[in-house]
């Protein structure tokens, strides 16, 4: 879920033309400490990365990233949940 949400805060700076992209550069860094926390290891490391360029670069902010890293570990890799 948390996922979903970050994903709609990262989009949300894309329905606002100039302003919303002057937005990216505070949610960038952001985004990208939060999917490092998020998904453990090198691939959060990776993922954190990607997110960064991808909040940070124009237009880009319609790639659900942190659903697609959700996807990736738990349906892919098939992680359980540390949760229990």
């Amino acid at each position: 879920m948390l996922s979903i949400v970050l994903d709609l805060v990262g989009m949300a700076t894309f329905l606002i033309p100039v302003l919303g992209e002057i937005g990216d550069l505070f949610w960038a860094p952001i985004a990208a400490y939060m999917m490092a926390k998020m998904y453990k290891g090198l691939s959060g490391k990776m993922a954190g990365v990607m997110t960064f360029f991808e909040e940070i670069i124009p237009f880009t902010d319609f790639i659900p990233s942190f659903t697609l890293m959700w996807i990736y570990t738990y349906v892919i890799k098939g992680e359980m949940e540390e949760s229990n």
